[in-house]
């Protein structure tokens, strides 16, 4: 395969930065606004409401997001030029590939195990979901976090 132009590879790791920086944005407000701001209800509206998110998150523009913050860095990897920005975005591209594998293996059953409790006990469906679910979004975050300033480092060299 042969190297992407200078201006393709540009572009492709300008598209990193955008999907990965609003990805790690909505990460974060997830973590310093929304959960901190439900934390604070009953159980059964909690239940509720994480439950009523997780039928909404996962729609078209999220997804974009979720795929794009491994597809255009990936693309940055196999055709940059091979130069620091190529390095940076391998960098981004494992904390981008573990915070999803994160989501996968930990949020996302969380996730169905609480849908499945409706109707039943809201405090211990709570109870098995919430300081868990925290704690592995916590870390995805920061993950997340990570790939954006890895990305958008890569982009400050052109």
């Amino acid at each position: 395969m042969t190297l992407m132009s200078s201006t393709l590879s540009s572009l492709f790791l300008a598209l990193a930065v955008i999907t990965t920086g609003l990805y790690a944005g909505f990460m974060l407000t997830f973590l310093i606004a929304i959960m901190p701001g439900i934390a604070a209800l009953p159980d059964e509206r909690f239940t509720a409401a994480m439950r009523r998110f997780d039928e909404k998150v996962p729609g078209p523009a999220f997804l974009v997001l979720f795929l794009g913050v491994i597809a255009f860095p990936a693309v940055v990897v196999v055709g940059g030029d091979g130069g620091s920005d190529r390095i940076l975005a391998v960098a981004a591209l494992v904390c981008a590939v573990a915070g999803h594998l994160i989501t996968i293996a930990g949020n996302i059953p969380l996730n169905k195990a609480l849908a499945e409790s409706e109707g039943g006990d809201d405090g211990a469906a709570r109870a098995a979901f919430e300081s868990r679910w925290n704690r592995l979004h916590r870390v995805r975050t920061l993950l997340s976090l990570a790939a954006f300033a890895l990305l958008a480092v890569a982009g400050a060299e052109f």
